[in-house]
């Protein structure tokens, strides 16, 4: 059985799932893997067939996409140039991560297109929603790579349809400790914002993880890092508490090594503001800036010493069977 598995490039959230679903699939057919998206800073451990351009969103400097940038990366032409290069046909079956080339040329060409990313599990009706609705947010994420059948991952099971985040093995194979530190990872912020801001809470050590410094810094409370996803691993293990955005993967992996957690819902991206929902619902506290306004929750938050307790079953081989028996 020839399987391709395309899975989307934009953050780093998908590649790490892709670590543990990729394996899963091998044991059952050969398959073909596809990027694409240009925002990754992770690189999966086993061949790629194809390497795509795909639609990225691109990281502003102050909390939100960029959007001006998002739309000047991407061109019509060459979003169908790329559609009509990949032989979808040629498949057997066609697992999709939210990638939106494979799901376009396979819903232009009629061929069955099976989803499986966080972001159906977001959208599902039983999921909770953000108090204020973004329909362009809505539309945008139910139309970006359109499946014929959907399954999803999210911080709880609200369907039968919805599992529980898949946690990559390098993340189960720790032994979480407290060094006291609280590791930081907001992309959408540039270096200067961070510094701002974090150092305000001067009795604090701030250990963050920037895209936008290739080299490590350290100024006063905070240590800046280049991306690396060994290093961020081992600080968010033995961090005190995780500071991030409102992600999937980075969330739920804290949330499984048992880390305090606070976050920060992108601007002018829907799929953080469902997530927001989720995790507030699971009482995870939410901010929606690193502005004065916010830095009595902050502190708050750094003196409470409340964990949130999950479940997180390695069952992602039992998930990858159970849908691709159900689609043969």
């Amino acid at each position: 059985m020839k399987i391709l598995y395309a899975v989307q490039g934009t953050g780093n959230g998908h590649l790490c799932r892709a670590m543990d679903v990729v394996p899963c699939l091998q044991e059952l057919g050969e398959v073909d893997v596809l990027i694409s998206g240009i925002q990754a800073d992770i690189e999966l451990p086993f061949p790629i067939k194809y390497r795509l351009h795909g639609l990225s969103f691109i990281f502003g400097k102050s909390g939100g996409v960029d959007l001006w940038k998002t739309f000047m990366s991407s061109t019509i032409r060459r979003f169908i140039q790329e559609i009509n290069s990949i032989p979808v046909e040629e498949y057997d079956l066609v697992i999709n991560d939210f990638e939106p080339i494979t799901a376009w040329a396979c819903h232009i060409k009629e061929i069955p297109c099976i989803g499986l990313s966080h972001q159906i599990g977001a959208l599902h009706p039983n999921s909770p929603k953000p108090e204020e609705g973004d329909l362009m947010g809505k539309f945008i994420m139910k139309n970006y790579a359109p499946v014929t059948s959907a399954y999803g991952f999210h911080f709880e099971e609200y369907h039968k349809s919805i599992f529980t985040p898949v946690i990559r093995e390098s993340i189960r194979n720790l032994t979480p400790t407290n060094k006291g530190h609280y590791t930081v990872y907001l992309p959408s912020y540039d270096d200067a914002h961070l510094l701002k801001h974090l150092t305000k809470f001067s009795g604090v050590k701030w250990d963050v993880f920037s895209k936008h410094n290739v080299k490590p810094l350290n100024f006063k409370n905070v240590n800046i890092n280049p991306i690396s996803s060994d290093a961020f691993v081992n600080s968010m293990a033995s961090a005190e508490g995780v500071l991030c955005g409102a992600g999937f993967e980075t969330p739920a992996e804290a949330l499984y090594l048992g880390k305090k957690l606070l976050v920060i819902p992108m601007k002018n991206q829907y799929e953080q503001h469902l997530n927001a929902a989720s995790l507030e619902n699971m009482g995870v506290p939410v901010i929606q800036s690193l502005k004065r306004k916010y830095e009595y929750d902050i502190e708050l938050w750094l003196n409470n010493h409340n964990q949130i307790q999950v479940n997180y079953p390695n069952n992602t081989m039992s998930i990858v069977e159970s849908i691709v028996k159900s689609n043969i």
